[in-house]
């Protein structure tokens, strides 16, 4: 053993030893304690030290609190493609309003809203800031802010709004220094008229007047709620364009101004229950300027900016460079604005509606670069005054019917599927997939099996709806996603011809650009860069994504050349420029028709979506309110402001055509061939089409379908003396069903002619003519199928004189009676007799004489008449 003891005395000391051992963790432990403790606390100090460092280097690059910062008024500027100013903010439209002239709903309202401790704190609310910090812990950095009114004010007036450490520091230290400097009233009053409360409007002055007409002393309880809600996201709660998100956030103002003892219980049920547009301006006006109607367009690109970025565009002194084509922008508003393109009066309607279409139409147009992507003109709707108000071109949500056709159904097919323009589809009755719910074509009818090119350039449903369930919704949704289209879970399958989720012009432009700029999508964009005040550039271009294979982009778009030049957007096609596009129309429910009295052919939308290798547009036409209906007539109008729009760029560049891929060959196919074949040397031309194939996958197989068929064999001619007739024999194969001969002929050198048609296999022409010579033709012929012709000739013999001995045998000599001498009774029998026999033999003479034989040169043909056909 190793461990010996020799007394049990040593045994004991050493057990006493090993116990001691035991416990000495024991010890160790409170020491870690304590050290752990030691270095928590030296952690801390490290981190106190160092924020209280960092504090101080991000303050010492702060800007001075000054007088001259505060009374400048920071403006954004907005540079069209060229880099010329079209638009400034800031620097106008702004009612300045004191401190004293702010009535005390006003005050309450903003204090409620933004800042509850406003008349506490000494620019800084722990509590506040506390909250925050637990959110933006729990949530993330910037979830939720912690400023007041006081650091609202340094942010728009001296920083930027970005959400980083550094600006927070800052701002609080600014916050403190202008607390010390200025009163709570005077604060109050710079916040009032620097605050961005949506469009181009700023400051609670210019705001009254904007959204209720009236002075700020005016305002009522429910009004300055409204405003007070804006500045947490003014273009969300603008009322004009957001009435429902408007009343829920006024109604939350509100709720705030009670909870905190500002109003009564009665008074919020009451200032609640006011309809959100009952006192708002009926007729908006803001600081008119001299400048073209860029409304819409600046509306785009400041949704952009928000989304993009955290940049305030209203209070940051920007300069915007945008996409914006001023002559492309000015024709849109031309087109929607005046009559001097479309003239409206000439869809106006007789009875109660007389002027709803010119009063009421709307339309929303996009207009962009097919290759980039940049968005060079937007039309948000019709007569359309004022700023931020709803752009149809960028904020509806409306069924684009058969538009989405090309994106949704044949795209996927020929992307993951290698379908041809050619692919054989049958339309015929039908019902969606997995219901008794039948598929309707728009004329009613059904046409059978065709090609996808002409199931889509005659916006045929039925074929629409058995691709898309061909390809698979799932593999469909997953496409257009990478087209910006986003169609939920769920995608049913009338969503093939339009029957799922709305879409916006805007987006309906960038998808089908995609298809022009050889499967590459960018996603539209009206801002190329922002300039801050600093002079740093933010570049806000999206990246180009491929989403889909060059053949499946050239493809398409020459199925959808097909759709303007001969099918549903004739309509829209500009002479001698390559164009390709589509329409789509949509439907009401039976419900919709009984409620509002909707007349057959009639629908709430019309879009059509087309584009060259230069620029694509997307336009919507319908009502905002779907009780007003488009008829036949003014469904068309979404293809003449396309044929206007694009008629007008192409006049100012030149339009190339569409550029074929290697990636796709086109080949000659037989029309009715299934799958693709390739037509015979006797394929009529009438039925030969051309048509696209992703290489590798074009047909190699030829038609027999017209192939030319076997002639007859055996083609023989004999004589039949006897009857004066010729046989004519011949065989075919059994095994070939439904074939006929025809059989021709004629005599000496006369033009052949047809002698008959028949099944049978042998013919008896009757009537021949000794000493002629006849030639014969013949040829198999089924339905528009026909044989080689095979010939055959034959000489008749002359007939032959015979000889007088011959004849003596056959007839031995008359012999002569005596004259009888006795009467000129009998005498006269005999004369008349005689006569008779003169008689019979003049008779005899002329029928011989009709029977001569023609003198040379005179042939006969033979005739159809003498033809006997033999079983």
């Amino acid at each position: 053993m190793a461990d010996k003891y020799q007394t049990r005395e040593e045994r004991r000391k050493a057990i006493q030893q090993q116990s001691k051992s035991k416990k000495a963790p024991k010890k160790a432990k409170g020491s870690l304690f304590k050290k752990v403790i030691l270095v928590v606390f030296i952690l801390g100090l490290i981190g106190f030290t160092t924020g209280v460092g960092l504090f101080a280097y991000y303050v010492s690059k702060a800007p001075s609190l000054d007088e001259e910062s505060l009374n400048i008024i920071s403006s954004t500027t907005f540079l069209d493609m060229e880099g010329q100013e079209i638009q400034r903010w800031g620097a106008e439209n702004r009612i300045y309003v004191e401190y004293n002239e702010i009535p005390q709903v006003m005050i309450d309202a903003i204090i409620a809203t933004e800042d509850a401790r406003f008349f506490e704190h000494n620019g800084i609310d722990p509590i506040r800031l506390g909250g925050a910090v637990i959110a933006n812990f729990t949530d993330g950095f910037g979830s939720q802010g912690a400023s007041t009114i006081t650091q609202q004010v340094v942010k728009n007036f001296f920083l930027s709004s970005d959400k980083t450490l550094e600006r927070k520091a800052q701002e609080a230290w600014i916050s403190i220094q202008l607390e010390q400097k200025y009163s709570k009233e005077q604060i109050f009053e710079m916040y009032a008229n620097k605050i961005y409360m949506g469009g181009s409007i700023y400051g609670l002055g210019t705001a009254a007047e904007y959204y209720y007409g009236k002075d700020i002393s005016e305002l009522e309880l429910h009004e300055a709620a409204q405003l007070a809600g804006m500045p947490q996201s003014p273009n969300n709660y603008e009322p004009f364009k957001n009435p429902e998100k408007a009343m829920d956030r006024r109604n939350i103002v509100l709720s705030l101004m009670k909870e905190q003892g500002m109003v009564t219980e009665e008074t919020f049920n009451q200032a609640k229950e006011i309809p959100i547009d009952e006192t708002l301006s009926k007729n908006p006006e803001i600081v008119e300027s001299d400048k073209p109607n860029y409304n819409a367009f600046i509306d785009a690109v400041i949704d952009e900016i928000e989304r993009k970025t955290d940049l305030d565009v209203a209070t940051d002194g920007l300069t915007i460079y945008t996409t914006l084509d001023t002559n492309a922008q000015n024709y849109v508003n031309k087109v929607l604005d005046t009559n001097e393109v479309i003239n409206y009066e000439n869809y106006l309607r007789s009875g109660d509606n007389a002027t709803i279409v010119p009063d009421k139409l709307q339309a929303g147009i996009t207009v962009l670069d097919t290759t980039s992507g940049a968005v060079r003109a937007i039309g948000g709707g019709r007569n359309q005054e004022g700023e931020r108000l709803l752009n149809r071109a960028t904020e509806i949500e409306r069924q684009n019917g058969s538009a989405i056709k090309p994106l949704l159904d044949y795209a996927p097919a020929i992307e993951e599927l290698k379908w041809s323009t050619y692919e054989q589809i049958v339309d015929e009755p039908y019902n969606y997939e997995g219901t008794d719910i039948p598929v309707n074509n728009y004329d009613g009818r059904f046409k059978g099996q065709m090609s996808i090119r002409y199931a889509l350039q005659d916006s045929r449903n039925v074929p629409a709806v058995k691709t898309l369930e061909t390809v698979g919704k799932g593999t469909a949704k997953e496409f257009v996603k990478k087209l910006g289209l986003d169609f939920g879970e769920d995608l049913p399958s009338a969503a093939a011809i339009g029957g799922v989720k709305g879409e916006d012009p805007m987006s309906m432009a960038g998808a089908y650009a995609a298809f022009g700029n050889g499967g590459i999508y960018n996603e539209p964009y009206t801002v190329v860069r922002v300039e801050l005040a600093d002079g740093t550039s933010i570049d806000l271009r999206p990246e180009p994504v491929i989403a889909m294979k060059d053949y499946t982009a050239y493809m398409i778009t020459d199925m959808l050349k097909d759709v303007i030049n001969y099918g549903t957007g004739t309509s829209a096609a500009v002479s001698g420029v390559p164009l390709a596009g589509k329409s789509g129309t949509t439907n009401y429910s039976s419900d919709e028709k009984s409620n509002y009295g909707i007349p057959s052919g009639a629908a709430p939308d019309s879009w059509f979506v087309g584009y060259s290798t230069n620029y694509t547009a997307s336009i919507w036409v319908g009502f905002d309110e779907r009780k007003n209906y488009l008829t036949k007539d003014d469904q068309g109008i979404s293809k003449q402001m396309f044929k206007y729009i694009m008629t007008y760029l192409s006049e100012r560049t030149a339009t190339s055509d569409f550029e074929k891929p290697g990636s796709v060959v086109e080949s000659p196919v037989e029309i009715g061939s299934n799958p693709a074949a390739l037509p015979s040397d006797f394929t009529p031309e009438n039925q030969i089409t051309y048509e696209l194939f992703v290489k590798g996958t074009e047909p190699k197989k030829v038609s027999e379908q017209f192939d030319k068929l076997e002639a007859p064999a055996g083609f023989s001619a004999e004589y039949v003396p006897d009857n004066l007739a010729i046989q004519l024999n011949w065989s075919y194969p059994d095994d070939v069903d439904g074939v006929q001969f025809v059989l021709s002929g004629a005599s000496g050198n006369n033009t052949p002619t047809e002698l008959a048609t028949t099944d049978k296999l042998q013919a008896t022409i009757e009537n021949a003519i000794p000493g002629q010579t006849y030639q014969f033709t013949l040829k198999a012929i089924r339905d528009d199928e026909e044989s080689e012709t095979v010939t055959v000739s034959i000489d008749i013999p002359e007939l032959e004189e015979p000889e007088d001995s011959l004849v003596d045998e056959i007839l031995p000599p008359v012999e002569e009676e005596p004259e009888n001498e006795n009467g000129d009774d009998e005498g006269n029998e005999n004369d008349n007799d005689d006569e008779n026999d003169n008689g019979d033999e003049n008779n005899d003479d002329e029928e011989s004489e009709d029977n001569e034989e023609p003198e040379d040169g005179e042939d006969q043909p033979a005739s159809s008449d003498a033809v006997r056909e033999d079983d």
